[in-house]
């Protein structure tokens, strides 16, 4: 004889398994997949492998800046402190050509982009060094010529096209003191390196550079009057670099330089963070 609960049971089963039949399930919680690791831009920085060198002069009171009545050094000064305000905080102000700083096209010529209309495109590439300091020690005035760009090419193949261009004179030791680096005569006349015309038009031209970027006062050597290698590159849309600082720490070539200018609307240039990245 069947016991009168196991006829209760069975029912009770066969209802249980019938709502969990029409219970809708709750998907089960999935687990992201993992990202796949992709080479990323910055690998070879992040895994130790390309070495970052700042090229930037810190910016304070001593900077170097082109002499004349118009222009003012740079002033930096306290507007609040942590002890009375809570926050610490400054006020500055500078010419745009003062210090590590970049020449926008329009500085020279006009109707070329300012120096926040530059694209970012152009001012990230392949960067070369030409060392010309043993030169400078017997003409302060020396400019990168171009048999000096074609000896570089000859020892280190053709300069890529988009590439900047940077000239090692060695002129930085003088830094630290603005009457050595600006290096004036008697008569107020300036005594440093830069490029010459030929050159700046060459590497223009023929090899369709980005720009091109100097550890001296200007582009254009000390006793320039008329500035050729700012309206060589300023008319071509191009740009210039002045005021580099450690570039005896970098190699020939296999360098990616990279040039973070203040934006400036409308501006002639502005001072830039400028760093290289070169392969150990």
């Amino acid at each position: 004889m069947r016991h009168p609960y196991s006829q209760y049971l069975i029912y009770l089963i066969l209802a249980l398994m019938f709502i969990s039949i029409l219970t809708p399930r709750r998907p089960q919680k999935q687990e992201p997949p993992a990202v796949e690791q992709e080479q990323g831009l910055l690998d070879p920085v992040t895994e130790g492998k390309a070495q970052v060198i700042d090229l930037t002069y810190p910016l304070n009171e001593g900077n170097a800046y082109w002499p004349g009545d118009q222009y003012q050094p740079f002033k930096h000064e306290t507007i609040a402190r942590l002890e009375t305000n809570s926050v610490f905080s400054g006020s500055y102000s500078t010419p745009e050509h003062l210090g590590t700083h970049i020449d926008a096209p329009n500085h020279f010529e006009p109707n070329q982009p300012s120096v926040d209309q530059i694209p970012l495109s152009q001012l990230i590439g392949p960067a070369v060094v030409i060392d010309v300091h043993s030169k400078i020690t017997s003409n302060p005035d020396y400019q990168v010529s171009v048999d000096d760009v074609l000896n570089w090419e000859a020892q280190n193949g053709s300069i890529p096209k988009g590439a900047i261009v940077l000239m090692h004179s060695g002129w930085g030791w003088r830094w630290e003191s603005y009457p050595r680096y600006k290096n004036a005569d008697a008569a107020g006349a300036l005594h440093f390196p830069g490029f010459s015309k030929e050159a700046a038009l060459f590497l223009a031209e023929e090899r369709g550079v980005k720009g091109i970027g100097v550890d001296t006062l200007s582009a254009d050597h000390g006793p320039s009057k008329d500035f050729a290698v700012h309206h060589v590159f300023n008319s071509r849309g191009k740009w210039i670099l002045e005021n580099l600082d450690n570039l005896e720490k970098l190699p020939p070539k296999g360098i990616t330089l990279i040039v973070a200018p203040i934006k400036i609307e409308g501006g002639s240039g502005g001072q830039a963070r400028v760093w290289a990245l070169v392969s150990r």
